[in-house]
């Protein structure tokens, strides 16, 4: 058993043959699969997939890259949509200040405003950071205490001791398969399997031999394998601790 713990499959790049892409999730292994809300259109969206299909969980948030557009209406929606069965967390929700969608003043107190939704529904963080480790740091730290999964880790060892040592979780995806990934592929095998999980976020970062196409949920299997193999474990074992990590974390 292998859960995807990050994909959008709520994208319209999925909506031709979502179907399909669930079978062959299934097929691979992959028996879960969290999708992740970016944008209130994509939470609503998320809850209705969770609804629809029996393997997958919703989470609900607005991105960094959305936060120029936020507003007191579309908090207000989040919050009921946390309520919603099948609702396993608030993300994917942090600071980005690497494409500059939106602006630095405004992302901010989404971000606190997001955590606050997430310690009064008792749920827990999916955290988006780029080029802001340091005010996602900050803002957490302050938060605490509060769970909190760093989803597409690409830090070095250094965040990764500071978000270890909060008690996060870290999610690598399908990068590491690439030929340059080999910082990547050196941090995992500092991490702690109790701390360990794995995603596609699919669409995007699909693996080495695929890239510039579609990733969907079925590439968790040669991620699983690739990781496995640097935590020098059998398939099977890396298999179900990050399973249990991910059913522990997620609650369902």
């Amino acid at each position: 058993m292998l859960v995807d713990t990050h994909c959008h499959l709520d994208f319209p790049v999925f909506d031709q043959d979502r179907d399909e892409v669930l079978s062959r999730a299934k097929a691979q292994g992959v028996d879960y699969m969290i999708n992740i809300g970016s944008s209130l259109e994509g939470s609503r969206r998320s809850v209705e997939l969770a609804q629809k299909y029996g393997p997958v969980y919703a989470a609900v948030g607005i991105h960094p890259h959305e936060a120029d557009d936020f507003s007191w209406e579309i908090e207000k929606e989040i919050k009921e949509l946390a309520k919603k069965n099948k609702v396993v967390a608030i993300g994917e929700i942090g600071l980005d200040y690497f494409k500059g969608y939106s602006q630095k003043e405004n992302q901010l107190p989404l971000f606190s405003t997001l955590i606050k939704l997430a310690k009064e529904s008792n749920l827990p963080l999916v955290i988006h950071t780029r080029e802001a480790q340091a005010d996602t740091l900050r803002i957490l730290k302050e938060a605490l205490p509060v769970r909190g999964v760093v989803h597409c880790f690409s830090g070095d060892k250094g965040f990764l001791k500071e978000c270890l040592d909060l008690g996060f979780l870290v999610s690598f995806t399908c990068n590491v398969t690439y030929k340059k990934a080999d910082t990547l592929r050196e941090i995992i095998k500092s991490v702690p399997l109790v701390s360990l999980l794995l995603e596609t976020d699919a669409p995007y970062l699909a693996p080495e031999g695929l890239r510039g196409k579609r990733n969907e949920p079925a590439q968790v299997r040669p991620l699983a394998e690739l990781v496995a193999g640097l935590k020098g474990l059998k398939f099977e074992e890396l298999a179900r601790v990050t399973t249990e990590n991910a059913r522990r974390f997620f609650n369902f």
